[in-house]
């Protein structure tokens, strides 16, 4: 499996996986969903920035650092602050396209859409 280069060759990223998927379970048992859990971070409402240049996005914020914390105090393992804000940045948790992005105003506007539907108006 690990001579594979198709697939992660780290024994220990493969076994952390294995155990993150029963922490994911157990965070689920006590809580609403694990989407729930860490959407509270960002109060249920995605962050909007206003960066101008590449330079200025950040590869791990505070907040990024507290759900990091979290979630390693809940177990899970290979979740520094650094992949936890680039997975913020990929389910839109954060809009840290630069506002000359063609997708800034897109993506801005779905998280002001789902908003409303969130607060149901």
């Amino acid at each position: 499996m690990c001579s594979d280069r198709g697939i992660i060759s780290n024994r220990l990223k493969i076994k952390a996986a294995i155990y993150n998927a029963q922490m994911f379970v157990n965070i689920q048992q006590s809580k609403l969903s694990f989407g729930e859990f860490l959407w509270s971070f960002v109060v249920h409402q995605p962050i909007q920035n206003t960066y101008q240049t590449i330079d200025q996005v950040p590869s791990t914020t505070a907040l990024s650092d507290q759900m990091s914390l979290s979630l390693k105090k809940h177990g899970f393992k290979f979740v520094g602050s650094t992949i936890v804000y680039a997975h913020m940045q990929a389910t839109g948790m954060v809009n840290d396209h630069l506002v000359s992005c063609f997708r800034y105003k897109e993506v801005k506007k779905l998280g002001q859409i789902s908003q409303e539907f969130r607060s149901g108006n």
